[in-house]
């Protein structure tokens, strides 16, 4: 296994990772492409991986931290009303009364749900990505419509 690395997935489930190819890794020396050779989950939940190119320890060493992208072309068509968060981010966020929160800057998982992290200036808010909150995503416009409080 000398040249297997360990990933870290940001994926729905951590092995579905294993379903893109080529990847694109960025890393100290900046974007480089790698195909994915092999790959598997072990009995830990952990998946590794064998990438062209890196046959060794100290070759597997150089990816520590780097990121795994994939191409948007390579991801499955989504259903309507379903977004990837790379769709969201960017997008401005405005409450039913008409008043602007801020900016997505990014989501996280929390288990129950998704949370649009939204920055105003110095302010942040967390708001849930649920079918109670967010009322409409427009990317035409680029906006978000949800029923937040803004004093949450």
């Amino acid at each position: 296994m000398r040249g297997w690395v360990k990933v870290y997935a940001e994926t729905r489930a951590r092995e579905d990772i294993l379903r893109y190819n080529p990847w694109y890794l960025h890393g100290p020396a900046g974007w480089q492409t790698r195909q994915l050779l092999e790959g598997r989950v072990q009995s830990s939940g952990v998946v590794v991986v064998h990438l062209a190119g890196i046959e060794s320890i100290d070759q597997a060493r150089t990816l520590i931290d780097a990121e795994i992208a994939v191409k948007r072309e390579q991801l499955p068509v989504l259903k309507h009303g379903e977004y990837y968060w790379s769709d969201l981010e960017g997008l401005r966020v405005v409450n039913v009364e008409g008043i602007d929160l801020g900016t997505v800057s990014h989501l996280f998982e929390t288990g129950a749900n998704d949370v649009l992290v939204v920055r105003d200036g110095e302010r942040e808010r967390l708001i849930p990505f649920t079918k109670d909150t967010v009322k409409k995503v427009d990317l035409g416009v680029r906006e978000i419509h949800v029923d937040w409080d803004p004093e949450f």
